[in-house]
C-alpha cells in the first residue's frame, strides 16, 4: 500500500501522526482534530510549491498514527513523542535544562537532601522549581544549618570510623558514625524537613513548640534553645511568603527576536508580582517546515482569560502599536531594520511548540503565560495545563494571554528588547563580562557561590611511560600561572589513568589540608566518568565532602558533574561557559604534554649517552648542560668534547656516534 492509499484509510478522529523516511526514522510529529484531513492536506494542490512542505513530503515514505480520545490528549502525546524521537522537521527545545528542585531521598534508609534538575520515579520527594536557581542552594544550605540533614555522597549503608567536617561544624547529625545520633532523632529531623519543604510552616511551628516545651521541662536547655532558633527561622520565612503572596500572581512573560534565520527568546519569571529570574533560549537551525492549519474553520484564537479584559484577547497585527520597536519587529518576524526576514518564520507555530515542551508534564505551571503572538492550539493547551494545575490547586486555571496594550504588553516588549540584546550577545560575538560567565557557570554546575578559583587536572603519558600530571589554575577571570603544578606519577606502573588521577588528586589536596589552605570553588578533571570517579574516591579518602567536582570529555565536550552523572550537561557550542571550561581544559592538556615531552627528551638523551662505556650520569648531565642538546653533542669533535670531559671519554663519545 503506497502512502496516498494509506492516508485514505486513516480515521477522522483526533490523534497524532508520525511521518517516516525511507530509513524508518520519524522525521515529523504532528497532532490533529481530524487525522485524515490534516495528513491529506500536505498533498493538496499548491502545497508542493511551498519548498518547506515539499521537502517533508518528498522525504516521507510512510505515515503512522495514534488515535486518542480528545484534543488535549493529542497535545500531550505529541509533546512526549517529539521529546522522545526528536524529529528534525519539528521545532525542538535544544536547551532542555530546567530550574532546580530540592530532592529529599525518602527511599533511602537515611534520607538526604540534594539540589537536582531532573525528576525521577525513585521514591524521593521533589520540591520546586525555585527561582532564581541559587534559591534552591540557599534552601538546602538552610536545611544543613538548621535541620542538620546532609547532602553528602558518603555511603550510609555502613558505619564509618569518624565523621567528616560537616558534623564538627554542626551541619550534620552524623548518621555515618555509630551512636552519634539515633534513628528516631534522625527521622524526626527528616519529618521537620518534609513539613518545611511542603510549605506547612504552621504544622512545623506547632510541632517545634511542643518539643521545645518538653525539652525545657526535662531541663535539656541546650536542646530547647535549638528548637527556639528553628521556630524563629520558620516564622521569618512564613512572613516573607505572606508578603510575596500579597504582591501579585505568578506569570511567565515571553519575548523574542528573529533575524537572519536565527532566533533568541527571553523568558521572564514573575513570582509574587516581581521579576525574579530570566531565561534565554537560542536556535540557529530552525526546521524548514511550517505546520499546515486544520482544514476546518479554526475557532481557537486565545487561551482563557479573565473576564472584563477584552484588550488581551486578540493577537497583535501588523498595524498594532507597541511601546518597543524591537517588540514590534519580533511580532512581524522582521530583521533589525524592519525589513522582512530572509527566511520564512511562523511565530505562532514556534510558540505553540515551545510552550508545549516547556510546560506539559511539569509539576508547576504559573497561572498566567503572556506571549507576543496567538497560535492555533492556544485554548486547548490552556485547558490541558489547567488540568495539570488543578491536580495541586483545586479550581486553578492557566491563562495564555496575548496582550495588545497596557502594562502586560509593556512586559512583553521588555522581554523582546532583552531578546534582541541576547541575540547580539550570542550571534554577534560580543564578549560577555566576567561576572556573567561566573554566574552562568555557577548555575550550570550547581555551585553554592560564584566560582572564584578552578583547579584542573590532566594526565599525560605514552603507553604508560613517563606518566606525569598537570594542574592549572583559573582565578578571578584569568589563568594564574604562578599556581600551576607538575606531578611525576610515582605509585602507578603501566597504563592506568584512573589510578594516576587518584594519586595526583590525593597528593594535591592532602597537602592543602596540611597547610590549612581553602579548597577551590571547582575541581575540574580532563577526562570522562572513570577519571571523575577516581578523583571523587581520592577526595572521599581524605574525608573532603561536598567538594564541587566535574569532568569534561574531550570528544563529546560533555560536562559530567559529580553526583549528577546520569544527567550530563551538553552545553551549547556558543556558550561562554563551555568556552571557559575548554580554555582551562586545553591549558591543562598543554601544560601536561609539555612536561611529558621534556621528561621524555631527558630520558632519551640520557639513555643514549649512558650506553657509552665510561660515561655516567654526572658526565651526561655536564655534556647536556654545556652543549644544550643531544644533537649538539653528536656533532661535536673530540677537541670540543675535551673541554667538558677527559680525552679518553671524548674519543669514546666521538667514536660511538661515528658508528
Amino acid at each position: 500500500m503506497d502512502l496516498l492509499q494509506k492516508i485514505r484509510t486513516i480515521p477522522t478522529e483526533p490523534g497524532v501522526y508520525l511521518y517516516k523516511n525511507a530509513e524508518g526514522e520519524v522525521i515529523y510529529v504532528g497532532k490533529a482534530k481530524n487525522l485524515r484531513s490534516r495528513v491529506a492536506s500536505y498533498f493538496h494542490e499548491g502545497r508542493w510549491e511551498d519548498s518547506k512542505t515539499g521537502t517533508l513530503v518528498r522525504e516521507a515514505v510512510d505515515v503512522d498514527y495514534i488515535v486518542v480520545g480528545n484534543n488535549k490528549e493529542a497535545l500531550a502525546l505529541e509533546n512526549n513523542l517529539i521529546k522522545q524521537r526528536k524529529p528534525r522537521f519539528n521545532i525542538l527545545l535544544r536547551d532542555d535544562k530546567t530550574y532546580p528542585y530540592v530532592k529529599l531521598t525518602l527511599g533511602e534508609r537515611t534520607p538526604r537532601v540534594y539540589v537536582t534538575r531532573r525528576l525521577r520515579k525513585d521514591g524521593s520527594a521533589y520540591y520546586g522549581p525555585y527561582f532564581p536557581a541559587n534559591l534552591a542552594y540557599r534552601i538546602v544550605d538552610l536545611i544543613h544549618r538548621n535541620f542538620l540533614i546532609p547532602s553528602c555522597k558518603v555511603d550510609l549503608t555502613r558505619f564509618h570510623p569518624r565523621p567528616c567536617l560537616q558534623y564538627y561544624i554542626k551541619r550534620c547529625l552524623g548518621p555515618c558514625v555509630k551512636e552519634l545520633t539515633t534513628p528516631e532523632a534522625y527521622q524526626e529531623a527528616v519529618r521537620d524537613v518534609k513539613l518545611f519543604l511542603e510549605g506547612r510552616p504552621t504544622d512545623l511551628s506547632r510541632s517545634l513548640h511542643q518539643r521545645m516545651e518538653q525539652a525545657a521541662t526535662a531541663q535539656e536547655y541546650e536542646r530547647a534553645a535549638c528548637y527556639r532558633d528553628l521556630i524563629s527561622t520558620v516564622e521569618q520565612l512564613q512572613e516573607r511568603q505572606r508578603i510575596a503572596a500579597a504582591e501579585g500572581d505568578d506569570a511567565d512573560v515571553f519575548g523574542y527576536h528573529y533575524e537572519n534565520g536565527m532566533l533568541a527568546v527571553n523568558l521572564f519569571h514573575m513570582r509574587g508580582g516581581r521579576v525574579v529570574d530570566r531565561r534565554e533560549f537560542f536556535w540557529e537551525d530552525l526546521p524548514e517546515f511550517a505546520t499546515p492549519q486544520d482544514p476546518e474553520p479554526a475557532t481557537e484564537h486565545v487561551g482563557t482569560a479573565a473576564p472584563g479584559r477584552p484588550g488581551e484577547q486578540s493577537s497583535p497585527t501588523a498595524d498594532s502599536t507597541t511601546n518597543s520597536e524591537e517588540g514590534s519587529q519580533a511580532s512581524l518576524g522582521t530583521d533589525s531594520r524592519g525589513r522582512p526576514s530572509p527566511h520564512e518564520f511562523s511565530p505562532g507555530e514556534f510558540f505553540s511548540a515551545l510552550l508545549k515542551q516547556l510546560y506539559i508534564g511539569q509539576p508547576y505551571v504559573p497561572r498566567n503565560l503572556y506571549v507576543p503572538v496567538d497560535f492555533e492550539d492556544c485554548e486547548a493547551l490552556a485547558d490541558l495545563l489547567s488540568d495539570q494545575l488543578a491536580e495541586k490547586a483545586h479550581g486553578a486555571r492557566v491563562h495564555i494571554l496575548v496582550p495588545r496594550r497596557g502594562d502586560k504588553r509593556a512586559l512583553i516588549d521588555l522581554a523582546g528588547t532583552n531578546a534582541k540584546q541576547s541575540y547580539d550577545q550570542r550571534f554577534r560575538v560580543l564578549k560577555p563580562n566576567a561576572r556573567k560567565i561566573q554566574e552562568e557557570l555557577q548555575e550550570a554546575v550547581g555551585l553554592a557561590e560564584l566560582p572564584k578559583r578552578i583547579e584542573c587536572f590532566d594526565i599525560s603519558h605514552i603507553q604508560g611511560a613517563e606518566t606525569v600530571a598537570s594542574m592549572v589554575v583559573w582565578e578571578d577571570g584569568k589563568m594564574k600561572k604562578s599556581d600551576y603544578r607538575k606531578f611525576i606519577i610515582r605509585t602507578v606502573e603501566g597504563v592506568d589513568d584512573f589510578a594516576s588521577m587518584r594519586e595526583v588528586v590525593t597528593r594535591r589536596y592532602k597537602r592543602l589540608q596540611q597547610e590549612e589552605k581553602p579548597m577551590p570553588s571547582l575541581v575540574l578533571i580532563d577526562g570522562g566518568l572513570g577519571q571523575l570517579h577516581a578523583a571523587a574516591e581520592a577526595l572521599e579518602a581524605l574525608e573532603i565532602i561536598n567538594q564541587p567536582l566535574a569532568a569534561i570529555a574531550k570528544r563529546e565536550e560533555i560536562l559530567y558533574v559529580y553526583g549528577q552523572e546520569k544527567d550530563p550537561l551538553a552545553l551549547d557550542h556558543h556558550s561562554p561557559v563551555l568556552h571557559l571550561i575548554q580554555l582551562i581544559r586545553d591549558e591543562a592538556h598543554r601544560f601536561a604534554v609539555t612536561f611529558h615531552r621534556k621528561r621524555r627528551q631527558m630520558r632519551d638523551r640520557s639513555t643514549e649517552l649512558l650506553e657509552i662505556p665510561g660515561v655516567g650520569e654526572s658526565t651526561t648531565r655536564r655534556l647536556l648542560e654545556h652543549f644544550g642538546s643531544l644533537q649538539a653533542v653528536k656533532q661535536a669533535d673530540p677537541a670540543a668534547l675535551s673541554a667538558v670531559v677527559t680525552r679518553v671519554q671524548a674519543e669514546a663519545i666521538s667514536s660511538h656516534f661515528r658508528k
